[in-house]
């Protein structure tokens, strides 16, 4: 894999770390790190007969998140977008239109429970969003995800055929950063979720 400017997409693949690269990655000074770890917020362990300290890749990204530090470049770099709507057609309308713009990793749900345990464990930066969903409102998804501290980097467009102004500004209000009416144009939607992911 070749490296870009800082060399990071060579780290990408690693499975335990030097202080020197856990700094790299968190963009932080190698001292910054080295006190984390001396203090136990960061864990690891020393090479024996030595003061070197190395990080697992497992506990790097729990302190990168928890810190919310971006966990991008140990993770390939792709855009993690979650799809949630219950029309598997939009879903699969969706997804393919992601997959041949290339750079996404996609994961759908069709349900708001679904919804909150692909959050978890996905972590996404985009979440489509549909408002109608089975078991419950888009608002009440919006607030839960805005609830949670971990996922305050996480952009969340709701995709809906919901008319009525009021309705679209109790969603922003909610906690979504864009709204995108049904039917929608595939293209303006790939270009809002590129913008939101910061792509």
């Amino acid at each position: 894999m070749a490296a870009n400017q800082n060399g990071r997409e060579d780290l990408a693949s690693k499975s335990v770390f030097t202080t020197g690269e856990a700094a790299k990655l968190c963009n932080v000074s190698q001292q910054t790190i080295i006190r984390c770890f001396d203090s136990g917020r960061l864990e690891g362990f020393r090479v024996p007969g030595s003061r070197f300290r190395r990080i697992p890749r497992a506990e790097l990204i729990r302190f990168m998140q928890k810190n919310g530090i971006p966990t991008d470049a140990l993770e390939g770099g792709a855009t993690r977008v979650l799809v949630v709507d219950d029309d598997p057609e939009i879903i699969s309308v969706i997804e393919d239109a992601l997959a041949r713009e290339g750079g996404f990793d996609v994961r759908s749900a069709r349900t708001g429970y679904d919804a909150g345990m692909l959050t978890e464990a996905f972590r996404p930066h985009v979440i489509l969003l549909d408002y109608m969903l089975p078991d419950v409102n888009g608002n009440l998804v919006c607030r839960r995800i805005r609830e949670n501290d971990a996922f305050s980097g996480t952009r969340i467009v709701i995709v809906s055929g919901v008319v009525r102004q009021e309705e679209v500004d109790d969603l922003l209000r909610a906690g979504a950063d864009a709204f995108v009416r049904k039917p929608f144009d595939l293209r303006e939607l790939l270009e809002r979720v590129s913008a939101l992911a910061g792509r």
